[in-house]
């Protein structure tokens, strides 16, 4: 299976933040001839190679999160409309009149975001974001009870966009739902594939984490599971290049190469292993971005706090409106994340490791 192929898979996969169930299988399914697998108590899953690991050896971490943004069946209507509660952030400008898929007790159910016509707006209307509370889904449903009974949705029940995985005409980009962070998802299996029978310095545990978009939840407790001493975090970033954003101020431009992010408000990333990376990528040429954000935060967050503290760094593959119905990467992005990711953990040795603390 080539990474489109892969991409595909993960993306098309239904995973909410505390429903990742179906990408945890895919995880499992392409690593297990690899990997043996162990997990926390919220759903996450750390990859370690079955191949004999040199005692000792000082433990990598490369994660990327499972879940993606969704929602809740928070109530339903007495004539059939679903009201909804956000699992992770959306902007309710992206929401009107697009298509969802419910999973209920008897399968995923169709539904489309309600919009009022034009002709049925009054002006304040038409100038107005509505807000989650006034926002539904319409299933087609008339009762309350059709839609308990008849269809199985229920409270609680998750929520995704329902989207196409597409090439653009420019092959090189791809559209889909939740590259934020199925590539990361995806970044990892490659890695542990490709690394597989390279003879490391280093114990190299992939970890797909859950419910990241509500709070890096499954990055703290996947740490206290792996102990690493070093993490690689891979992310699916926002990209800033479309109209609107300042050409001179982007750093995360498609086709610009993966982002190394420094910094942002929940994570000041180590200096020591930053310039490691930037030197390992200027060397091997591979075409990158530096990131310091102002916004935003990864499982870094937690990852780089456990314990009495672990170096961290973000790479990520620029996503063109993420958060939304339908993202855009560019797979030569894709490609430069993974060359780096490979080459860094190549150079994770004991002595090298162990300078990015050495105070």
């Amino acid at each position: 299976m080539n990474s489109i192929e892969l991409l595909n898979e993960l993306t098309s996969a239904f995973g909410p933040s505390g429903f990742e169930d179906d990408v945890r299988e895919l995880v499992k399914k392409h690593l297990g001839d690899l990997c043996n697998f162990s997990y926390d108590k919220m759903g996450s899953v750390a990859c370690s190679y079955k191949k004999s690991v040199k005692t000792g050896a000082p433990k990598v971490l490369i994660a990327g999160h499972m879940d993606e943004i969704g929602f809740l069946v928070q109530n339903i209507t007495n004539d059939g409309f679903i009201k909804v509660q956000n699992l992770g952030g959306w902007w309710e400008h992206t929401l009107l009149s697009q298509k969802m898929i419910i999973r209920g007790k008897k399968g995923d159910v169709t539904g489309v975001i309600g919009a009022k016509p034009k002709h049925h707006l009054s002006e304040v209307e038409r100038n107005k974001v509505l807000t989650l509370k006034e926002i539904f889904i319409d299933i087609g449903a008339k009762s309350k009870k059709e839609v308990v009974e008849g269809l199985g949705v229920n409270l609680g029940d998750p929520i995704v966009p329902k989207t196409e995985f597409e090439h653009m005409k420019n092959k090189k980009l791809i559209m889909s739902k939740a590259f934020d962070d199925r590539v990361g998802v995806s970044l990892m299996i490659e890695t542990m594939k490709l690394l597989a029978k390279e003879k490391l310095a280093c114990q190299l545990i992939g970890a797909g984490t859950v419910q990241e978009e509500v709070g890096v939840r499954g990055a703290e407790t996947t740490a206290n599971l792996v102990s690493p001493d070093v993490a690689i975090i891979l992310e699916g970033p926002p990209g800033d290049d479309s109209p609107g954003f300042s050409k001179e101020e982007s750093q995360c431009v498609l086709g610009g190469g993966p982002q190394i992010r420094f910094y942002d408000p929940t994570a000041i990333m180590n200096k020591k292993l930053c310039d490691l990376v930037i030197d390992i990528a200027s060397k091997k040429k591979i075409q990158h971005q530096i990131a310091v954000r102002a916004s935003g935060g990864t499982d870094a967050k937690a990852i780089h706090l456990s314990k009495i503290g672990v170096p961290a760094i973000v790479f990520g593959v620029p996503v063109r409106y993420a958060h939304g119905h339908v993202g855009i990467i560019n797979m030569d992005d894709y490609k430069s994340c993974l060359d780096l990711v490979i080459n860094v953990i190549k150079k994770l040795d004991q002595k090298t490791i162990e300078n990015l603390t050495s105070y």
